[in-house]
């Protein structure tokens, strides 16, 4: 096969084109803006592979989104590209009705026109993968309440509604056009190659630079959290042997209250990198540094997913619990300080890698 990778650059989509390279014998066509959250670093290890294609380009340009396609022949299209960060969307939401909503039609046209054109056999085979959020759904107020993929939309947030908005366009083009799609809705993912805005890493920077580790409100917030790793086999998974039509929850089993992860980050930091060793007295804890600070407008308390259609149907499994995975990622954030200086001191979007760009 031969996939089409939206945001491919990004901290998921990048996951997924290590995985696919690494792991199997396809090919990726990896397509991305290259906004301040697209960093080529982050497929270094794999840029060189000839199996790999790196096209700078912005999934609202029609055009150029048509010329990829005929260009490169995709058998599959994953779309990730997205603006992604809440905080953001709140602070300026253009740009997410513009990428995730506008981005999101454009691309579905691009890929309609050229599925239409493609011979019977290539035409049946295709698949459009949309990936999605948990946060579609709002929030859940009871303790076991899960969201489920029959979950009614409630987006909160105007990063939430603008992929509410693409999930609905997405699924429009398979009822009406008969474009070959599967969805899929993921909780909060972590690990290596996470940009610093979102909390889990900006919480191991800032406690290695002996910073405040700010927490939202009381950090009583609730999430599910996902291993990108784990993330990035499922939507493989989902891609190449997933239902038309169908939609499928991801979720690591890992629900957490905002404060229990940014203490166990401080646990793992006081064991793999003390701060003493950095100058600071004896016996000083990371945890010192947690500092409470006014809540985000429209917080949702707590997001839980029911992973257990694609676990009985595809056969998924997370293999990270959240304690191995957080271990690995604080591990990998301290042994590769050359990646995320780069995108601290934003030299990351200068250095293009050798890749022409």
């Amino acid at each position: 096969m031969k996939l089409l990778i939206t945001g491919g650059a990004g901290f998921i989509g990048s996951a997924v084109v290590r995985h696919i390279i690494n792991n199997t014998s396809n090919s990726v066509v990896n397509v991305d803006k290259l906004t301040y959250a697209g960093n080529l670093n982050s497929v270094a290890a794999v840029a060189n592979n000839e199996r790999y294609v790196f096209e700078q380009t912005d999934i609202c340009d029609a055009a150029a989104m048509t010329a990829v396609f005929e260009k490169h022949q995709p058998d599959a299209v994953m779309h990730l590209a997205a603006e992604s960060h809440v905080d953001r969307s709140i602070d300026g939401p253009a740009a997410f009705i513009e990428t995730n909503i506008v981005g999101t039609y454009t691309l579905l046209e691009a890929a309609r026109n050229y599925w239409k054109a493609l011979p019977e056999a290539r035409k049946t085979a295709f698949r459009f993968h949309h990936i999605s959020t948990d946060e579609v759904y709002g929030d859940l107020h009871g303790t076991d309440d899960l969201f489920t993929e029959t979950t009614p939309y409630a987006p909160s947030s105007p990063y939430s509604a603008s992929k509410a908005s693409s999930d609905h366009l997405v699924r429009a083009w398979q009822r009406t056009y008969g474009l070959p799609v599967v969805v899929t809705n993921c909780s909060n993912n972590y690990g290596p190659y996470h940009f610093p805005e979102k909390l889990i890493p900006l919480i191991i920077l800032n406690a290695i630079a002996g910073k405040p580790l700010p927490v939202y409100g009381k950090g009583n917030q609730i999430r599910d959290w996902l291993y990108v790793e784990d993330h990035a086999r499922a939507l493989y998974k989902v891609v190449s042997e997933g239902v038309v039509g169908e939609t499928y929850n991801i979720g690591g089993h890992n629900e957490k209250q905002n404060i229990e992860v940014v203490r166990a980050i401080c646990e793992l930091m006081d064991e793999l990198a003390p701060m003493h060793e950095r100058g600071y007295p004896l016996n000083t804890k990371h945890s010192s540094l947690i500092t409470h600070v006014t809540d985000r407008p429209g917080h949702d308390l707590r997001y839980a997913i029911d992973a257990s259609k694609i676990e009985r149907e595809l056969g998924w499994k997370p293999a990270e619990t959240f304690e191995s995975g957080l271990r690995k990622t604080v591990q990998w954030y301290l042994e590769n300080k050359v990646w995320w200086q780069a995108v601290l001191d934003g030299s990351y979007q200068f250095e293009r890698l050798g890749q022409g760009v």
